[in-house]
């Protein structure tokens, strides 16, 4: 299946990220482009306990930063509405652990975890109400986190386009990392 912002922002990461100390991506199989090999899903579960009663979501990739994830991104080419939206960030932020044998095991969230989410605007009409609505989902989510309980603090939405720079989406990476 074909997933040009998937495969972009995938490469576009690793490319920066590659020379970083102590860092680690782990990519969905949508991220890679046409690189079939080490091809894995990225399941989160609550617990430390892998089993399918405590798997509550797979994401499109990490960021590790010292054994620990520090960023989670997703990235929604298709169903861009606030369910789909929130329901992703929700079932993200009720887990703890990344948890495949390929990274060792167990890998845990760090203290201070973000979330950043890309939308695929390349189908919306001219003058759509979506951007603001994408806007407005961002500040509601931003105010009520960290939710209790929950590692990630910082939350990001991002609309853009395959053909986009995404030099926002780095800076954003960039900043937190340093955090």
């Amino acid at each position: 299946m074909n997933h040009p912002l998937h495969e972009k922002i995938g490469n576009l990461i690793e490319v920066t990220f590659k020379d970083f100390a102590n860092l680690k991506i782990v990519k969905d199989p949508a991220c890679c482009q046409g690189d079939e090999t080490d091809l894995q899903q990225i399941p989160l579960f609550r617990t430390d306990q892998k089993s399918r009663h405590t798997r509550y979501c797979c994401v499109d990739l990490l960021i590790l930063q010292k054994g620990k994830i520090r960023g989670i991104v997703e990235i929604e080419e298709a169903d861009i509405k606030p369910t789909q939206i929130c329901g992703k960030f929700l079932t993200s932020a009720l887990t703890n652990f990344y948890i495949h044998e390929k990274d060792g095991g167990k890998v845990e969230m760090a203290n201070s975890v973000f979330f950043l989410q890309v939308l695929d605007s390349s189908k919306l009409k001219d003058r759509s109400a979506k951007l603001e609505q994408f806007k407005n989902l961002e500040h509601s989510i931003q105010e009520i986190i960290p939710l209790k309980n929950s590692r990630i603090d910082r939350y990001k939405l991002l609309a853009g386009k395959e053909s986009d720079d995404l030099s926002e989406m780095i800076h954003f990476i960039k900043t937190e990392l340093g955090r």
